[in-house]
């Protein structure tokens, strides 16, 4: 499982082109309403989630898909920035790496922002990259200490490779 920052609708061909593989991820539910876009992000693997509160049948989803050996992408922040920072970590990707027992492989994401913040209606020209960081444990247990803990080395190893040059 990859947990990456969120700059922009970029953002998942940029993480799969970079994996150099096929990767699934969760978009909010709302973008499938839209029947050419939703028909596109269908076509690049996404399935729909539910936000604002917990969505089991995502979570069920997300967790067959690992199961199966495919690569989820997850957007630990939930949005996408409104500033180009990286926001607050939430604890799905570490609630998903323990119920489907994988690694958790941060990822950030540069130059999406400026290419197309949220402010934008369509991208424009810009230099994009994507740093794959060194892989997190999933949580031993199903405890709130545990996902905290994980959740916390995410955040942190997010940042740190963001400042990274």
């Amino acid at each position: 499982m990859i947990a990456s920052n969120h700059q922009s609708f970029l953002d998942p061909p940029i993480i799969s082109a970079g994996c150099g593989r096929p990767v699934s991820f969760m978009a909010r539910d709302t973008l499938f309403g839209n029947r050419v876009f939703g028909w596109l992000i269908g076509h690049l693997n996404a399935f729909p989630v539910k936000r604002g509160a917990a969505d089991p049948d995502a979570l069920r989803e997300g967790i067959a898909r690992l199961a199966d050996g495919g690569v989820l992408l997850v957007f630990g922040e939930g949005s996408r920035t409104l500033d180009g920072r990286i926001g607050r970590v939430r604890s799905g990707p570490a609630l998903l790496a323990h119920k489907a027992n994988v690694p958790i492989v941060p990822a950030v994401i540069k130059g999406a922002f400026e290419a197309w913040p949220r402010s934008r209606r369509l991208p424009r020209p810009g230099r994009l990259s994507v740093r794959f960081g060194e892989r997190i444990e999933p949580p031993p247990d199903n405890e709130r200490d545990s996902y905290e803990r994980v959740r916390v080395e995410i955040q942190r190893r997010l940042e740190e490779m963001m400042n990274e040059e």
